[in-house]
């Protein structure tokens, strides 16, 4: 008995880590927000040292929301992957396979140039079984869109 095909979401379609994200910038709001207020409350502090307290709070509040930045975005010509400070746009057609193997940290894209993309926007975290059905997702919008499907079998994933 052969497994049930998954699921082909509509396009365009947008995959990231929802709660990494909000944890993330939960995080950068509260941590930006306590550093500042106690920067005020602290009165042996100069106007400057206030300022380097804040500009250091605005830094560290920075780095988690650049942390939250990761998604993918498919669409009808092909994918669009965001990572950290990268940006990078993909024809279907280049997208050879969608891998997610146990220990990933997150979804890797093979490429058609003999290359493998790194996609931070589907990792398994603290989500892992979304991570799973939304690399199930792509790998079968890029079967269905691209040349993943000359490769059957191609594609693994932990779940």
């Amino acid at each position: 008995m052969s497994a049930p095909a998954p699921h082909t979401p509509a396009l365009p379609v947008t995959f990231r880590p929802t709660r990494t994200r909000a944890v993330l910038l939960t995080s950068a709001a509260a941590m930006f927000v306590a550093m500042t207020v106690m920067s005020l409350l602290l009165e042996t502090l100069s106007g400057g040292e206030r300022g380097s307290f804040i500009l250091m709070a605005a830094l560290f509040a920075g780095v988690l929301v650049l942390l939250s930045r990761p998604k993918v975005v498919a669409d009808d010509t092909g994918v669009t992957v965001v990572n950290l400070t990268a940006r990078r746009r993909l024809a279907w057609a280049e997208i050879l396979r969608v891998n997610l193997r146990p220990g990933d940290p997150w979804v890797f894209l093979d490429l058609s140039d003999g290359t493998s993309l790194p996609v931070l926007g589907i990792q398994p975290g603290i989500g892992k079984a979304r991570a799973i059905r939304d690399a199930k997702a792509l790998r079968a919008l890029a079967e269905t869109h691209g040349t993943g499907a000359d490769s059957p079998g191609a594609t693994r994933d932990n779940g």
